[in-house]
């Protein structure tokens, strides 16, 4: 009997063809990996067959994913509202990794000249340009950035990023320590012990 295609029941089979897809497989070929006959891995696929645990296990192996990645449910909040922090940035978690986060910012100004004022904290982040262009300094090193190109970093380097020239806007992720790092630079600006053109976001 046909299954109900509308729950978590459809969406699993449908992730099962569609991994399956991804990976250039044939029925055959992954029914011989899950030790399935064809015609019972096209019933699954088709909701023709009533889903067992064990060959979900089974099948989640032959996909070279978990069980859990398997049947997890669709996100019920697609859409983020972001936390807005001032005018020119936006920041919101990643709900896939909590360990990540996201930022965007608008940049008015250039880094800054003296070398104290760069930054240096644990962790790793990345950032691409949206618009514009911006300069990153890292250690004695510059690097110019046009839109859409990216940069990846340990920001154990002291480091500090503005813009060149015209306001440029930036989407940067930081992993959880980095994240710590900048909310750390951004309550000594509040106290007046930073500076507006460093590496706070």
């Amino acid at each position: 009997m046909t299954q109900e295609e509308g729950g978590l029941d459809g969406l699993v089979r449908k992730r099962i063809r569609a991994l399956r897809l991804a990976q250039g497989l044939s029925l055959e070929e992954l029914a011989g990996r899950a030790h399935l006959s064809q015609s019972s891995l096209s019933r699954i696929e088709n909701g023709q067959r009533r889903l067992a645990l064990d060959q979900l296990v089974t099948l989640a192996r032959a996909l070279d994913t978990t069980l859990d990645q398997l049947v997890e449910n669709a996100a019920d909040d697609v859409v983020i509202s972001p936390i807005a922090h001032g005018s020119d940035n936006l920041s919101w978690p990643m709900k896939g990794d909590p360990a990540l986060s996201v930022m965007r910012r608008r940049l008015t100004e250039p880094p800054p000249d003296n070398p104290a004022k760069m930054r240096a904290h644990p962790g790793r982040e990345w950032l691409v340009v949206l618009s514009g262009a911006a300069i990153l300094l890292l250690g004695n090193r510059r690097f110019r950035l046009e839109t859409n190109q990216a940069a990846e970093f340990p920001t154990m380097v002291p480091h500090a990023i503005g813009t060149e020239g015209r306001p440029c806007e930036i989407m940067f992720i930081f992993d959880r320590d980095a994240r710590r790092g900048h909310r750390e630079t951004d309550d000594q600006r509040g106290n007046g012990d930073g500076d507006a053109h460093d590496t706070g976001r």
